[in-house]
């Protein structure tokens, strides 16, 4: 069955994302869409196994390694205020305007500080396909959304540990912190000294992809340590990247690594979003998706845009910033889901929530695709003129 359900999201994704491109937009918004056309909410082609899962969690963890290879360490450095900026912002606001629409929807206080928490989530690994599309990977601005979604991640995971310290919840905050920073100290210790030794020794074993190899090793333990710290595992996979890309095998390993990437995991992670979609009952709760699907918009584009200003980017520059911080993605799901298990959630509100973390996972590319174009016509006007 799984060879079976492989072969078809290959062929429907494929053929998808090459529609999307001739229509002017990326790849990526054929491959959700066409998950959702396959998937148990229409032809029932593929269903959503355990097995699935587990290839999606690859696809989306070798998606943000590879992003680590391809991002400029000198470029990261320059950009860390403007990702501060816009990881702050692309915080505060969301969480402010999430609770009070929890209160206006009359949910309990704890209850609204934790839909504002949950709306201040970002997932960037649709953003990074885009950017990828776009050639904007590498520009300040990708760096700058890279830099903004590992904040955004760190501070939402401790702002979530405190808010659940509040609401009951078996967490100690302060070893919740020190797990993070921990880790991040050892992160960047080991990607200093250890990764380029590993590379090293291991790359001289005689055996086939040696060098493939032990990156992959790198890649998939720094994922395994992020999400043992509570920290999102693509965080851990972009970092253990990053660490690889000052060496010398950064080349070689990113051609292999795409190969193999592109080939299966990461068409199976996009498409796979899509055939987790439910939307038995939508119609009842339709008025209230939309709702919360603009203000999960609105509140994350504005909250970005004004960090991104206040770090010096143009109005486009930072329209592009802003609309690659929205999707929510799957570190949204994760918090909806212990949402759910400690009651901060009900049910029919976590269904809810699935649908408009879709939502904002749908609009991003073309939202990024017409604002970083709009873009790149002004700063060529700029030049010709």
């Amino acid at each position: 069955m799984l060879i079976l359900q492989l072969a078809i999201i290959l062929v429907f994704s494929k053929i998808a994302g090459d529609i999307s491109v001739k229509l002017g937009q990326p790849s990526v918004l054929g491959k959700l869409l066409v998950g959702i056309l396959i998937g148990p909410s229409v032809l029932g082609l593929v269903t959503e196994t355990e097995t699935l899962k587990e290839f999606s969690q690859l696809g989306v963890i070798l998606l943000m390694f590879i992003a680590g290879l391809e991002t400029d360490v000198d470029e990261f450095k320059r950009t860390g205020k403007a990702s501060t900026f816009v990881g702050v912002g692309g915080i505060v606001f969301p969480l402010l305007v999430g609770y009070l629409a929890g209160i206006l929807l009359g949910l309990s206080t704890m209850q609204s500080w934790f839909l504002g928490l949950l709306l201040s989530a970002t997932s960037v690994s649709i953003s990074v396909q885009a950017l990828k599309e776009m050639n904007q990977l590498k520009s300040r601005e990708g760096t700058t959304i890279l830099g903004a979604a590992v904040i955004d991640d760190v501070v939402v995971i401790i702002a979530l540990a405190f808010l659940m310290s509040f609401a009951g919840g078996d967490i100690n905050l302060s070893v919740v912190i020190l797990k993070k920073v921990f880790f991040f100290a050892g992160a960047i210790f080991v990607g200093w000294k250890v990764v380029p030794w590993f590379l090293n020794r291991f790359s001289s074993l005689k055996v086939t992809e040696a060098v493939t190899s032990s990156a992959l090793i790198i890649c998939f333990v720094y994922a395994y340590l992020d999400e043992y710290t509570g920290v999102a595992a693509i965080i851990g996979a972009y970092i253990a990247g990053v660490s690889i890309s000052v060496t010398k095998f950064k080349h070689e390993v990113f051609e292999k690594v795409e190969t193999i990437s592109y080939s299966i995991f990461v068409p199976v992670f996009f498409t796979s979003i899509g055939v987790t979609a439910q939307f038995s009952g939508i119609m009842d709760n339709i008025g209230l998706i939309v709702l919360l699907s603009i203000v999960a918009i609105l509140t994350k584009l504005i909250g970005a845009l004004v960090g991104a200003k206040l770090a010096g980017f143009n109005w486009n520059s930072s329209l592009g910033i802003g609309s690659a911080m929205i999707s929510r993605g799957e570190v949204a799901l994760i918090i909806a889901a212990i949402g759910l298990e400690s009651k901060l959630l009900t049910q029919d509100m976590f269904a809810i929530i699935v649908v408009v973390v879709l939502v904002t996972t749908i609009v991003t590319p073309p939202m990024m695709k017409w604002f970083f174009k709009s873009d790149s016509e002004v700063k060529n006007m700029t030049y010709t003129g």
